[in-house]
């Protein structure tokens, strides 16, 4: 298994280890129910530096990025993020990823950790366009610090003012006395905070600086497990649940990032998907019935025909109710829509409800 420049201090202080994407990391430390409040309240920290990240550079870097990601590229500004996917040319998803416009010719892309040889191989099989790449994910470190006392807590290390940074806008300068650290207020929370990347070497110096800045609001380290409950809450998709090579950025809601005002791959697949009508969609659910929807359990309709499949499940915390994401046919994707997944060889009644689940 593969380390983080962190993981020895996730150790130290107790956390639970599992390997995740090829990495050793922690999923839960004070518990996953007591993490996600705290993200949710006051404030956390996540070790996230599993993800990759790409630096694409030269004059024709956004020729690249334009064609192999599915949102269009040329709206940002430096200093702008912008959330895509890469269509695999069959109507489903490499990946999806952030891509971030640090000036017109450098760009830096964000990726997920079970996906960085393949989406590397991916953009490298359609680098015709003689882009300088460089693979940075072994040397950089990337810590989420999340929640509404999360600006207090780090503006105590930097003189950027955060709270003028937008949402999916960032900042690269001074913090904590480390130069070049990527300041981005982004997340996959729903709870408000930061990202911030920077040199592996100066990982556990941040991440003390941090934890003593955030003490007075009761700052505490976070795992997967409550960030799995928290993305899922705010219906996040979760690459290889909700989206993967065989779904398309149109049945998962990801129409939004699908721009047809420029060329890309699967363009015309997904033009012709639109046109035809979705089969199935991906919608939220929240349980009826007692029972806690899981994973590729199945989805039924009232006779007990299977409609679909669960992708994400889980017991919210912040609502104290069982949800749950999954695929379903489009007759039954409307909301109110009662839908039954099978737990146990038992139907267990739901309904499709709006996304996200927890209203901000």
């Amino acid at each position: 298994m593969k380390a983080t420049a962190l993981s020895n201090k996730h150790i130290s202080l107790g956390a639970k280890m599992v390997e995740f994407a090829g990495y050793n990391m922690p999923v839960s430390y004070s518990g996953l129910n007591d993490e996600h409040h705290t993200v949710r309240n006051a404030v956390g920290v996540f070790d996230v530096s599993h993800m990759g990240e790409f630096i694409l550079k030269g004059d024709k870097a956004l020729d690249l990025i334009q064609a192999v990601t599915s949102n269009d590229a040329t709206t940002l500004f430096d200093g702008k993020a912008q959330y895509s996917c890469l269509p695999n040319g069959k109507g489903g998803i490499v990946d999806d990823l952030i891509v971030y416009k640090i000036d017109d010719k450098t760009y830096m892309l964000v990726v997920n950790a079970s996906n960085i040889q393949k989406d590397w191989d991916w953009i490298s099989k359609h680098n015709t366009y003689g882009v300088d790449m460089k693979d940075i994910s072994d040397r950089t470190s990337l810590l989420a610090i999340q929640g509404p006392k999360a600006v207090a807590t780090l503006q105590k290390l930097t003189s950027i003012n955060l709270s003028e940074i937008p949402y999916y806008e960032f900042r690269k300068g001074t913090f904590n006395g480390i130069e070049n650290v990527v300041i981005s207020n982004t997340g996959y929370t729903g709870a408000g905070g930061f990202e911030l990347y920077f040199d592996n070497e100066h990982a556990e110096k941040m991440w003390d600086a941090i934890f003593t800045a955030g003490a007075e609001f009761g700052i505490k380290p976070i795992g997967l497990g409550a960030r799995d409950t928290l993305r899922l809450e705010m219906g996040f998709c979760l690459y290889g649940n909700d989206i993967d090579d065989t779904t398309s950025p149109l049945e998962a809601g990801l129409g939004w990032i699908t721009k047809f005002t420029k060329d890309f791959t699967d363009k015309d697949f997904m033009l012709k998907l639109k046109e035809q009508g979705l089969q199935r969609k991906l919608v939220g659910f929240e349980m009826i019935d007692r029972g806690i929807p899981r994973h590729d359990y199945e989805i039924c309709d009232a006779s007990g025909a299977v409609i679909g499949k669960v992708t994400s499940g889980t017991q919210s915390p912040s609502l104290n109710k069982a949800i749950g994401m999954g695929y379903v046919t489009t007759a039954h994707s409307k909301v109110d829509s009662e839908i039954y997944v099978k737990i146990r060889d038992k139907a267990i009644k739901a309904k499709v409800v709006k996304i996200p689940f927890l209203k901000q």
